[in-house]
Order: C-alpha cells, then sequence, then structure tokens
C-alpha cells in the first residue's frame, strides 16, 4: 500500500439528493418485498409453473454473484500475487463483494415458496445436484467474507472503545477480545483468502452448469457444454471493472481524488481477460455452428448481438486506448459497458435463452419483481455509504488520517 494513503472512515454528510432517491426506491422495495411475505409470490410476481423463475433469479441471483467477482480477484491480486500496490482497492472490493453476496442470499430466500425452510441445504445434503453446490459454495464463502472483514473491525475499534454509561465497565475486556481476535486472524487469513478465491471460482462456473442441464430448453446461441467456463470467465473478466466502477463512483460521491494511476493498471489488465471470453464465446460458436441463427431476426439474435458487441468488444477496444486508460470518464464507461455485458448475459441465459416446455405465454417481471430488484441494488449503495463512513475502508491521503478521531459515541 502506498506510503502517503491510509484506509480512513469518510468524514461526510449522508444525505445527499442522491442518497434521498435511493432511500425512497429502497423503501417502495421494501413494501412490496413485505407483500410477497405476507401474501405470498403469486400476489406480487408474474411467475407461474411455466415460468418458476424470473429475475430474482437472473438478476439478483445469477447477475449478482458474478457482479460481486471483484471480491476475489482484488483478493488475489493483492494478498494471492502480493502485488501491494493494489491493496488500497482491496477493502473496498471485500466490502461490495460481502454487501452483494449477502443480498444474493436474501434474493434466494424470497424466490423460495417456503423461504422459511432456506436452512435445509445445510442438513439435507444432496451431493448430485448442481444447486447443492452453488448452494453451499455461496453460504461459505458469505462467512469467509465476513470473517475477511473482521480486521477492518478490528482495526476500527482497538484503542477506541468507549462504551457509555455503566456499559464502560466493559471497555477492557472488549478492547482485549479484539486484540486477541486480531492477532489470530493476522496468522490466519491466508487460509481464509485461499478459501474464498477456490469458492468463487466453484460457484461461478457451477452457475453455468445449471443451464447445461437446462438441455434444449435454452436457445442453442447460449446452450452450450462449456458453459461452466464462459460463466467463470465472464466473471474475472468484470471482477476489475467493477471495482474501477466502484472506485471512481465513490471518490465523485465523496468529492475525493479518484486513484486513476492504480485504476489505470487495473484497467490494463481486463483488455486480455475480455479477449481470452471473447475468443471462447466466438470459438465455441464456430465450432457449434450455431452462428447460423444470427441470421434470423428475433429477440435472441438482437440480444446475442448487443450483448457481444456492446459489452465485450466495444469496452476491449476501449480498454486498449491509452487515452481513456488514462481519463477516469473513459475507464468509468468503459467499466459500465462490460458490467452492462455480463449482466445482460445472465438476463440472456436464465430468462431470453430459458424456453420452458408446452409455454403457453412469455414471461415479464411484474412491477414488484422490477420494484424489489431495484430496492435491492438501492440498499446495497447505501449500506456501502454507511460502512465507509463508519469503517477504515476507502484509503485517503494519509495527513487527513491523522486528523480523523475514533470513538464509538461518533459511530
Amino acid at each position: 500500500m502506498s506510503d502517503n494513503l491510509k484506509p480512513t472512515p469518510i468524514a461526510h454528510k449522508f444525505f445527499t439528493p442522491g442518497v434521498i432517491f435511493l432511500s425512497v426506491l429502497a423503501a417502495n422495495g421494501l413494501v412490496f418485498l413485505l407483500g410477497r411475505f405476507l401474501f405470498g409470490l403469486g400476489t406480487i410476481t408474474n411467475l407461474d409453473n411455466q415460468h418458476p423463475w424470473g429475475i430474482w433469479i437472473g438478476i439478483d441471483v445469477a447477475a449478482g454473484v458474478a457482479l460481486a467477482a471483484g471480491g476475489f480477484t482484488t483478493a488475489a491480486l493483492g494478498h494471492i500475487m502480493h502485488k501491494e500496490e493494489y491493496h488500497v482497492i482491496v477493502r473496498p472490493a471485500l466490502l461490495t463483494a460481502m454487501l452483494g453476496y449477502t443480498l444474493v442470499a436474501v434474493s434466494v430466500m424470497i424466490d423460495l415458496g417456503r423461504y422459511y425452510y432456506i436452512w435445509h441445504p445445510l442438513i439435507m445434503w444432496n451431493g448430485t445436484s448442481v444447486l447443492f453446490e452453488v448452494g453451499i459454495c455461496v453460504i461459505i464463502y458469505l462467512f469467509v467474507l465476513y470473517i475477511e472483514f473482521l480486521p477492518i473491525v478490528t482495526e476500527r475499534f482497538i484503542g477506541r472503545v468507549k462504551l457509555p454509561g455503566f456499559l464502560k465497565r466493559f471497555n477492557n475486556a472488549i478492547d482485549k477480545f479484539l486484540r486477541i481476535l486480531d492477532k489470530g486472524l493476522n496468522k490466519t487469513m491466508f487460509v481464509f483468502i485461499i478459501a474464498g478465491v477456490v469458492l468463487s471460482c466453484l460457484h461461478q462456473s457451477s452457475l453455468g452448469t445449471l443451464m447445461v442441464i437446462a438441455g434444449p430448453k435454452m436457445h442453442p446461441l447460449w446452450q452450450t457444454p462449456i458453459l461452466p467456463l464462459l460463466f467463470l470467465l465472464s466473471a474475472v473478466s468484470v471482477g476489475f471493472p467493477m471495482v474501477i466502477m466502484e472506485s471512481i463512483a465513490t471518490s465523485k460521491s465523496f468529492g475525493l481524488k479518484p486513484e486513476t494511476h492504480i485504476l489505470s493498471n487495473l484497467g490494463s489488465m481486463v483488455a486480455p481477460l475480455l479477449g481470452i471470453y471473447l475468443s471462447f464465446k466466438i470459438g465455441d460458436m464456430v465450432i457449434r455452428q450455431t452462428f447460423v441463427y444470427l441470421t434470423t431476426f428475433n429477440t435472441a439474435s438482437v440480444m446475442f448481438v448487443i450483448e457481444v458487441v456492446f459489452g465485450i468488444v466495444i469496452p476491449l477496444r476501449m480498454f486498449l486506448s491509452r487515452e481513456i486508460s488514462k481519463s477516469p470518464t473513459g475507464l468509468f464507461i468503459a467499466s459500465m459497458l462490460v458490467i452492462f455485458g455480463v449482466l445482460l448475459n445472465r438476463i440472456n441465459n436464465f430468462i431470453v435463452a430459458y424456453t420452458p416446455p408446452y409455454q403457453f405465454h412469455s414471461y415479464f417481471p411484474s412491477i414488484g419483481e422490477i420494484s424489489v430488484t431495484l430496492g435491492f441494488v438501492a440498499l446495497e449503495i447505501l449500506f456501502f455509504r454507511v460502512m465507509v463512513m463508519i469503517f477504515p475502508i476507502v484509503s485517503l491521503p494519509h495527513a487527513s488520517a491523522l486528523r480523523t478521531k475514533f470513538s464509538i459515541k461518533g459511530v
């Protein structure tokens, strides 16, 4: 980590016009979510026996898992490959992944008809089920993310525990516990970092396996035996763009100067990753000769072309440009295109390409489904804002860090 930068809680007002707008979106989503729990899935969704899953799985879960890949890609880069200069982006990426996977787990629960049985996979193992592997990996990885976040908590409060009133008798005991916890985590954290990378690779690819077994229910443009590999490659490709987007957006929101040099170096790694992903995607199409389906003008062909051109080809060219790599705006736009491409890929695979047998009507998400999805996105952004204002996550110039005073009362 750079000597003149130190992870520091950001002193900034919480409510802004943007935050108020996001709060409205979040509240609207929570209202519909309450209706789901009180009156059931059928009251606020367009799901039925023909279409048992919709955008809560296609976007909230499948896309959410992919877009949280910045956590394991930056962990591999900063800790396993020991690229010290990238440590300034590891903590924000970790927080994004932790919040993302938390909302993914909640999304899975709300999409279950009997949501109160979400714990069943923990004791009712089915080793032949792809969904079981995905579920167990996601659960374990979520715990790993929270463990990886614990050193940030201990750093924030060690020596600064100042509980008020009659609770102050526990200050010394809590501080001692935090120091013991921090010492133990320092010695064992490498185990959790490696486990996080391995678990991420497993369930990222297994989501593709889930769609492979759908067989002829999927459109040939997306149905391929290498779908698990494509899902993994796309997740790895979007990891760094998510970090770049999040870093620039955070800097803009809090009036900070973006770390353009670090983000530019990070962006230089995106083009090769996108190139590998595109090569496998096009190569698979040529080998299976599924390009013939592009000659027919329909929803599937149009969505596939948009996904490849705007989500892979254009940002690939942008990340190869030296001018764009030096521009925060250019990096942000290029990153957003990659994010859009992976998001659209998951929507295409889970919704557009999937055609249930004996389909009598097509699926389109209800207002309630859209509201809950937008509400979850808004909640993640709001939680991120709260966390960076409480915990030392974003790296600031060291002089600012020295002026920052910590206290429990100030949280």
